[in-house]
């Protein structure tokens, strides 16, 4: 053979070889997973959102967020009416958020103010010396300086985010308003609990684990919302009794309904799809109000739809860009349900979930998508409450028409029932949270068969 046969041989040969690695490097690299601690492996994805733009400052807070033209940076507060809803409730600091996710950057400008502060960790202790770094378990909780979380995946109080992700979801729960710095969060103030379960710097970490790991410790330190962005196709018999607990404490699980781009209720997404009443499923829209191509759909499993595409909020390095994905919707549900718990302590969380899923805004678009057929609305999921609506659901006919509070809205024809209106409404917030005919086998562990 010829030097010349051979040396195109060989460059053929580099070529097929590179591009096999090329290949099995981005499949892997596509979706970490998270494997079950049990014998059973269960794959899970971690939701990966992309940023879509990065910049380290946001000029002009005030008009980048309400005024027109440069509304379009932040269309999903618009759309969620937040601007309204503010003067209503901003949220309390007293209501704790736990956000499962990827760290957090603890220094960022629009997000060091809100974050949990652990009370057994701070202060001096016997020796005077400072709680938050003496190396001590002060609390007696079984981890030492967990001031603002935990990191479930090295095992430490290290909350540095490596993703991006987790502060980006944080920044649209609770970053801070009114700093004139960057944006502001749905519930500006809040208190957010961080809980590291993945990191892309840490091949091999078991993601499930992690994620039980961070929802008993929410459970423990007495989180009021917990916010969950990952999941996956296999049921998990820890993680389900982990949610059903936090269930019977009385905390909010607020889950992504998922990027597979599937109907969840042929294709199950866990933990979104447990049949568990604290959870709420939260796919995402675009500004049209269309479900993401990239969303999980289901009128049995998926309750509600938000903002979730090419949304604006914090990154580490007190940067702030653009991400995408149910994810981000999630985030909006997760705000929404702090202004709620501010603005009626009485409410327990199917209270909570109840309001925020009747009190959206109907569209013809999401009736084959979502259980409600409601996309998110933060205003009136404050003032309907006002207006004579009961935390049983029930409606007073003598209080004036809800939905003429809202000006962007059609008001009633003339001539309209409005006891008939206000009845229906009654009806709708009743069916939101009432017993509907479920898949079988939906959320639950039956004949000793996962799925």
């Amino acid at each position: 053979m010829s030097r010349n046969w051979w040396i195109a041989a060989g460059c053929l040969a580099l070529v097929f070889f590179a591009s096999l690695g090329t290949y099995v490097y981005v499949q892997e690299g596509k979706h970490p997973s998270r494997t079950q601690s049990s014998s059973n492996k269960t794959e899970r994805d971690f939701e990966q959102s992309v940023i879509t733009s990065k910049t380290d400052r946001v000029e002009d807070e005030p008009s980048a967020l309400f005024n027109d033209p440069a509304i379009s940076q932040a269309w999903g507060l618009k759309k969620a009416d937040a601007a309204r809803a503010w003067s209503i409730s901003k949220g309390s600091k007293d209501i704790v958020v736990a956000v499962i996710d990827t760290g957090i950057d603890q220094k960022h400008e629009d997000l060091i103010e809100n974050l949990w502060i652990n009370p057994g960790e701070t202060g001096l202790d016997a020796n005077g010396r400072d709680k938050a770094s003496n190396g001590i378990d002060d609390d007696g909780n079984g981890l030492i300086d967990d001031v603002h979380g935990w990191n479930y995946v090295s095992n430490n109080n290290r909350l540095d985010d490596n993703h991006g992700h987790g502060t980006h979801i944080a920044g649209i729960i609770g970053a801070a308003a009114g700093n004139k710095k960057g944006i502001s969060g749905i519930a500006p103030h809040v208190s957010l609990m961080v809980l590291k379960y993945y990191d892309p710097k840490v091949p091999g970490a078991d993601n499930l684990k992690n994620t039980v790991a961070s929802i008993r410790y929410a459970i423990k330190m007495g989180a009021h919302i917990i916010n969950y962005s990952g999941g996956g196709t296999e049921f998990s018999q820890e993680e389900y009794e982990a949610i059903a607990e936090a269930d019977r404490k009385g905390i909010l699980f607020v889950a992504a309904a998922g990027n597979e781009r599937s109907n969840s209720d042929q294709h199950h997404y866990y933990p979104a799809d447990y049949k568990l009443k604290n959870i709420i499923s939260v796919t995402a829209i675009d500004p049209s109000t269309q479900v993401l191509a990239s969303s999980n759909y289901g009128v049995e499993t998926v309750d509600l739809a938000a903002p979730g595409q090419n949304i604006l909020s914090c990154l580490p390095g007190n940067a702030y860009g653009y991400m995408t994905g149910t994810s981000q919707a999630t985030a909006f549900v997760t705000g929404a349900a702090v202004l709620v718990m501010a603005h009626k302590q009485n409410f327990d969380p199917v209270d909570v979930k109840k309001y925020i899923l009747a009190t959206g805004d109907a569209q013809t678009e999401l009736a084959a998508k979502t259980r409600t057929s409601r996309k998110l609305n933060l205003y009136k999921a404050l003032t309907i409450l006002d207006k004579g609506v009961s935390a049983s659901g029930a409606v007073a006919v003598n209080t004036e028409e809800i939905f003429a509070i809202d000006p962007n809205e059609k008001r009633p024809r003339a001539g309209a029932d409005s006891t008939h209106e206000m009845s229906s409404f009654g009806r709708s917030l009743i069916d939101a949270m009432g017993a509907k005919p479920k898949v079988d086998k939906l959320g639950t562990k039956q004949n000793g068969n996962s799925f």
